[in-house]
């Protein structure tokens, strides 16, 4: 089981190298500027993943699906996790530093920043292995927006999932992507569930 999961964690780098290109070239293509996370508007959800406009009945690829190769790439480990309304790729987009989002149901407004604006790339978060543990119904459920461990705007705990034999899987601001064993803010409801850092330092733009 642990060879297979090694597999699966090769191909979730390689997976994690192909979105990082497809994140650089949305961000050549609007002035520099990174994709948001997502939007919500009256008739649906417009992510960086998958979209939809009839209220969650049919999805579609999201904003990057344009620069992937016919699909959106998934994590091959991902499976089993639940998800009550929407496919999911089994990574999140650091939304609270980079991809921000927009929401007409809280009035939300927070635009994404330029890739030219972080300032250690090397050292800053752009996707990882995600998932989150809901109080709504008590259990471990897909996940697409990575939250810093100090955004309290809609946190629900901490929100890396270490699913590779103990490791997390994360994409860099600079494209490199890292299998990352060090567990920060450990869940008490998964142990598999952590921050990549104990506060928002390899989230942030520094």
């Amino acid at each position: 089981g642990k060879a297979r999961e090694k597999g699966r964690q090769a191909v979730c780098i390689s997976n994690l190298k192909q979105l990082t290109i497809s994140f650089f070239m949305y961000s050549q293509d609007n002035d520099d500027y990174l994709p948001p996370a997502y939007y919500y508007n009256s008739e649906g959800e417009t992510g960086w993943d998958f979209s939809t406009d009839d209220w969650w009945m049919t999805y579609r690829p999201g904003i990057l699906g344009g620069y992937l190769s016919g699909k959106v790439f998934e994590c091959p480990s991902r499976f089993g996790l639940k998800s009550y309304d929407r496919p999911f790729t089994g990574y999140a987009y650091n939304a609270t530093y980079l991809g921000g989002g927009y929401s007409v149901w809280d009035g939300q407004a927070q635009p994404p920043v330029l890739l030219t604006r972080i300032r250690n790339a090397s050292g800053t978060i752009l996707l990882a292995d995600s998932a989150i543990w809901t109080p709504f119904t008590n259990e471990l459920i897909a996940n697409n927006v990575l939250r810093a461990p100090g955004d309290t705007s809609y946190y629900y705990g901490p929100n890396v999932y270490f699913r590779h034999n103990g490791f997390a899987n994360a994409a860099f601001c600079d494209g490199h992507v890292e299998s990352i064993r060090t567990k920060y803010n450990e869940s008490s409801y998964d142990s598999k569930l952590g921050d990549l850092s104990a506060d928002d330092s390899m989230y942030d733009l520094e």
